[in-house]
């Protein structure tokens, strides 16, 4: 009896690293990530902009995609549309209001395999007020390693969003179209594992 306890105590231990390591830590590289997005004015025609500065980090559960979890911060400054006297109005109160509310935040709170894909749930910050989105993830890539030795892999992000519904309520629907579509096209490199104590 005693034998077979041990025996299943070594088994323990030895898969135990398997587990505790299935969960990998990835940054977002913010100098190869783009999040950007599409409204329509007059409803004629699309404006596209993007935010240059996202940062954030996902934890991949590679036991259990569910497990694993998502957090990205917007700085809301960096926004470009290619056009300085639009590029000011967004940052002011009519628009983000950037003095008062310097980025829009994302952080998880639910994963679900989706098809191919996933769908992402979690709360979205903007403006000063927080709702739940739901993200569509898509073309999550094997690992590959860089020139540098990093382990790298990307992944797609897209939302919908009602302006209005976060505060962001300048001007009718027949001028800047409420509804939003955010799109994050991220690059991740995986972080070192912590140091065993």
């Amino acid at each position: 009896m005693n034998r077979i306890v041990r025996s299943l105590a070594l088994v323990a231990f030895v898969a135990l690293p398997a587990f505790a390591f299935a969960a990998e830590a990835w940054s977002l590289d913010s100098s190869h990530t783009q999040t950007s997005f599409t409204v329509k004015h007059l409803m004629i025609s699309t404006v596209r902009g993007e935010f240059a500065k996202t940062t954030g980090k996902v934890v991949l559960d590679a036991a259990d995609i569910t497990k694993s979890t998502v957090e990205a911060t917007i700085d809301v400054a960096s926004v470009n549309t290619r056009e300085e006297k639009r590029d000011a109005h967004l940052k002011s109160p009519d628009f983000f209001d950037v003095a008062k509310y310097p980025t829009i935040t994302f952080k998880s709170t639910k994963v679900v395999k989706a098809g191919e894909g996933l769908k992402v749930t979690g709360d979205l910050t903007m403006h000063g007020v927080t709702k739940a989105v739901e993200l569509d993830v898509t073309g999550l890539t094997k690992e590959i390693k860089d020139p540098m030795g990093l382990m790298r892999r990307g992944v797609a992000a897209t939302t919908k969003v009602n302006r209005k519904d976060f505060g962001v309520s300048y001007g009718p629907d027949s001028i800047v179209s409420d509804s939003v579509t955010i799109t994050i096209d991220a690059e991740l490199v995986k972080e070192a594992p912590p140091a065993k104590k």
